[in-house]
């Protein structure tokens, strides 16, 4: 890399994405960039080490950096928020602890390439056979790589239930994306070697997962430091977990209010009987509750719509269903013009019995359909990412942190109900409004839980079984979600929290922004989806 002390800070911003881009190839085709749709990238462990000794002289370079000008301030902190993470995770390589680090730089990308469709359909099967050649040596990498004394038994179980998607995905779902005959046998073909190669790893976690003895606790000094120095939060781990605590109390009280008992559980676990037959008629009534949410968002005037947006509401991807167990978002590729985001709707995995579909299908009620809909669609992620999207400041729609883009689709939520969404005259019955906005305040708290229940996985404090035991008394997951719910905790410490933590932030920052409530959203949301810290410069214009 070659940056001199003369280089303006746009431009080194510039020259930042551009090594970052070729790094990660996997991860800027998603993002839309048509120069990396070819490779998914050097997984060796000698790449591993050049990506943290390169990005520590980046990080040099940006900290020396000087400017008077706000936005480029904020995109120079950014950075630099970015690269103190990563150095402080490398002593965490999740590339020698995770498996799914690697089966998901496979299967995102790939999934991704016919989601979006940026390229005509030969020049696209093309790609992703050039892509497909390369899956036998990634997941070879990630065989050599692994390292039993840092990977976790249950994490590297929760990777192998991926691995073993893997076949039937590249060999089936992908093919069947291709209209053109010819072109999907060529497809079906060449990712034989890389169906072959995922059952090879299938194996080989099956038996590994015997011999790992890492333990996936992070451990408070490494959470804490994470908070602080990439989320920007100014304060760790253990204050997380208190302020969690509060909020849940807070919470708790105003669920005891609005069932009219101190036993909300119940009166939750009653709504769960009334959901969707089926995994489909699940996703049509998300459908439904989608755009109901759009059109009070445009009737209510809230926020700008962006040119074109479209949220399409579909099943979740066969190899995404053993690892999530709720919805999820992905959104436009944002270095491009496209506006069409995809809201999956958490379809059970095909091996799930009929007991396990039934559970998935009760922790999405149809009390719950609307609060999910307006996170993850309308004004939640979808409205969010799509109006970020047509902004104009690319370092910022290739790095968001989860603490504003989960804690914005949680404001989201709060703002529609503070607009009247879940009232009677909204709704038009009594009974259904009721059911919706105690709905609406147990997934509020369902968030604090997550501070209070992530904290204390990776700071020791409470087990697996205590973690799922939690989170199904003291919020209202049945037992099969809890269960996906902790493991992802424990795959992914920090994240679990960021969802009330931000949603709060947000709150404050908006009692401080002087204009109209559709100004502060455009705004903020057009900012970025950055540390808080950040986010509150940005919109407060100090």
């Amino acid at each position: 890399m070659h940056v001199t002390e003369t280089t303006t800070l746009p431009h080194l911003v510039e020259q930042f994405l551009a090594w970052q881009f070729d790094r990660t190839p996997g991860t800027a085709a998603m993002l839309g960039s048509l120069n990396h749709d070819h490779t998914l990238g050097d997984f060796s462990a000698q790449a591993f080490a050049d990506h943290d000794r390169e990005a520590d002289a980046w990080l040099e370079r940006f900290v020396r950096v000087r400017t008077d000008d706000l936005e480029e301030s904020v995109d120079r902190d950014l950075v630099v928020s970015v690269l103190r993470g990563h150095q402080a995770m490398t002593a965490w390589p999740t590339w020698r602890r995770d498996p799914s680090f690697y089966t998901s730089a496979v299967l995102f990308p790939l999934f991704t390439a016919f989601l979006n469709r940026l390229r005509p359909e030969p020049e696209l099967v093309a790609k992703v056979i050039a892509r497909l050649a390369e899956v036998p040596s990634l997941l070879a990498a990630c065989e050599a790589n692994l390292d039993p004394d840092l990977a976790s038994p249950k994490i590297v179980e929760r990777a192998a239930a991926q691995a073993r998607t893997g076949r039937s995905f590249l060999t089936r779902t992908l093919p069947g994306e291709v209209s053109d005959p010819a072109l999907a046998a060529r497809l079906a073909e060449a990712a034989e070697p890389a169906a072959a190669a995922f059952d090879r790893l299938a194996d080989f976690l099956t038996r590994f997962a015997g011999t790992a003895t890492g333990d996936w606790r992070m451990g408070e000094k490494l959470y804490s430091t994470l908070l602080q120095d990439k989320e920007m939060l100014g304060y760790g781990a253990a204050e997380l977990h208190e302020r969690g605590k509060a909020a849940y109390a807070e919470l708790d009280a105003e669920m005891r209010r609005l069932a009219g008992s101190d036993d909300w559980h119940s009166v939750m676990l009653a709504l769960q009987d009334d959901h969707p037959p089926t995994p489909e008629a699940m996703r049509a009534e998300y459908e439904a509750e989608t755009r109901r949410a759009r059109a009070f968002l445009v009737e209510h005037r809230l926020v700008t719509l962006a040119d074109g947006e479209e949220c399409r509401v579909v099943p979740s991807p066969t190899f995404q269903r053993p690892v999530l167990s709720v919805a999820s978002y992905m959104s436009p590729p944002p270095l491009t013009t496209a506006r069409v985001g995809h809201f999956f709707v958490p379809s059970p995995p095909e091996d799930f019995t009929p007991d396990q579909v039934a559970q998935r299908l009760r922790t999405n009620s149809r009390a719950q359909l609307a609060s999910i809909a307006v996170h993850e669609a309308y004004p939640g992620h979808h409205w969010h990412l799509s109006w970020l999207a047509a902004q104009d400041r690319p370092v910022r729609k290739v790095f968001r942190t989860p603490y504003f883009s989960e804690g914005w689709a949680l404001y989201a939520e709060h703002l529609m109900r503070e607009h009247g969404y879940f009232s009677a005259d909204t709704v038009g019955d009594a009974g259904k409004a009721r059911a919706q906005e105690l709905a609406h305040v147990e997934a509020r708290l369902f968030r604090a839980a997550r501070m209070i229940v992530d904290t204390a996985l990776h700071c020791g404090e409470m087990s697996t079984d205590e973690a799922e035991h939690f989170m199904t008394t003291r919020a209202s997951l049945t037992p099969g979600t809890a269960r996906g719910e902790v493991t992802r905790y424990c795959t992914w410490p920090t994240q679990a929290p960021s969802y009330l933590t931000g949603a709060l932030e947000i709150e404050r920052i908006r009692d401080e922004f002087t204009g109209t409530r559709r100004e502060f959203h455009d705004k903020l949301a057009g900012s970025g989806a950055l540390p808080l810290g950040l986010a509150r410069r940005v919109a407060l214009g100090r």
